[in-house]
């Protein structure tokens, strides 16, 4: 059924408007913006930087432009672990290394689903979703572990970030457009079922991948050597390492032990679930979530920070936050009563219409406990320092029940059902899940 718009209901609303309350809030939210208009500063008096529980961490990182927050909150997790294990609570670890390995790899995934779906139509929605993937940035934790545990880690000073890994749109405007045209031949000879073409020209497309990466990010270190200074300026040097011989020399962890739990209320909880669209390497591990109640998620995070580890978590950090304070909090834009409506929606009502989504992933440092009652969260961002308290976020409780969608967790923090569950035949979902 549709509506014209007549004249005289365009009259109403002007009557509508027409009072006082509606000028002075007008003039309000168009001379300093929506979001300043209706700061709520009462925020900041349970929003303070103390934390009965935190992990010993200091400078932060910066994703600059680009899409790599998946990937710089995973190597901060093990950069800390590295800190606490051997007194560098300031060392990191090269984004640029594994950013490089990924983009090889993606392509690699995205060539193969082309040509598993060269007899879908170019309009199927999942070849159309494909494409649109090709070139991303974007990502998941199974997909940075897969990284690291295929081609291991590098310190920062061994592959140094670059114009092209801190600001990452020209690169992948390229790849994207290159893999793109790349799916149309590999279609086509699909198609005419010249199986032999097609592997020459999948290794032929790799290669240009390669070569295009290198020239905007360089080529990753065969070899290189650690060294550095510890906490009481101790000098360390260890020469002549692999990337996977450092990784595995000096850290002592299974991706394998971990899970992703979930809490996406518009999906059956108790499940588990695989987003298989975003698997980046073949043979990696798969991304998968499992499902449950917010309070899970919780639970198991605090006991891996009392546990002296920081957790890995994806949320949707654009939604009631502020850049400047570092605050993220539920409450902190009365935009509903500047405008004077009702937007509230439940998770499940924002993850099923888009309003929700995974858009951002960061590290969870600390928490402060009252008796059992959770007052707040420290998290580890990757925007810098010129961003919250030094680069440091403090999130409310509340805020963790409406934009945290996942944290990732050792096994061992689950209940025994969840471990079974974690063990089981994942459900997988399409390429335009909510979850994606």
């Amino acid at each position: 059924m549709s509506h014209e718009l007549t004249l005289q209901e365009i009259d109403q609303f002007r009557n509508d408007f027409d009072n006082s309350r509606n000028e002075v809030v007008s003039r309000a939210a168009m001379r300093s913006g929506v979001l300043e208009a209706s700061f709520n500063p009462t925020v900041t008096n349970r929003l303070n930087d103390v934390f009965s529980v935190e992990v010993e961490t200091d400078n932060v990182t910066n994703q600059m432009q680009s899409g790599r927050c998946w990937l710089f909150a995973t190597l901060n997790t093990l950069r800390h672990d590295f800190g606490k294990k051997y007194k560098a609570k300031n060392f990191t670890l090269s984004q640029a290394y594994n950013f490089f390995w990924d983009k090889i790899e993606r392509a690699n995934i995205f060539y193969d689903a082309i040509i598993d779906s060269a007899d879908k139509p170019l309009d199927d929605r999942t070849v159309k979703a494909y494409m649109n993937f090709a070139g991303s940035d974007g990502g998941q934790w199974a997909m940075a572990a897969s990284l690291v545990k295929k081609y291991g880690v590098v310190p920062t000073n061994a592959m140094p970030e670059s114009f092209n890994t801190n600001h990452t749109a020209g690169l992948a405007d390229a790849l994207a457009r290159k893999e793109r045209k790349d799916a149309l031949v590999l279609r086509k000879l699909v198609q005419a079922g010249k199986t032999e073409e097609v592997e020459k020209k999948r290794k032929e497309f790799l290669s240009e991948i390669y070569r295009m990466t290198a020239i905007a990010v360089g080529e990753p270190p065969k070899t290189f050597d650690l060294e550095y200074r510890d906490d009481d300026k101790k000098l360390h040097l260890d020469k002549n390492l692999t990337p996977v011989e450092f990784f595995n020399k000096y850290w002592d962890v299974n991706f394998d032990d971990y899970v992703c739990l979930t809490n996406a209320p518009d999906h059956e909880y108790g499940k588990l679930y695989s987003l298989p669209f975003e698997d980046n390497v073949n043979g990696g591990l798969p991304i998968t979530f499992l499902n449950v109640p917010i309070e899970y998620l919780k639970e198991a995070a605090i006991k891996q920070l009392k546990d002296g580890e920081s957790v890995w978590f994806g949320n949707d950090v654009l939604k009631e936050m502020d850049r400047k304070t570092g605050y993220l909090d539920t409450e902190l834009y009365k935009t509903d009563e500047l405008f004077d409506v009702d937007t509230y929606m439940t998770k499940a009502e924002r993850l099923a219409t888009g309003e929700g989504e995974v858009s951002h992933a960061m590290t969870l440092v600390g928490v402060d406990l009252d008796k059992g009652e959770i007052r707040k969260w420290k998290v580890e961002n990757s925007w810098s320092e010129k961003s919250g308290r030094k680069g440091y976020f403090t999130m409310s409780d509340k805020w963790f029940d409406e934009f945290v969608y996942e944290v990732v967790v050792r096994k061992e923090f689950l209940t025994d059902d969840q471990k079974k569950l974690a063990e089981s035949k994942p459900t997988p979902l399409p390429a335009w899940d909510s979850l994606a």
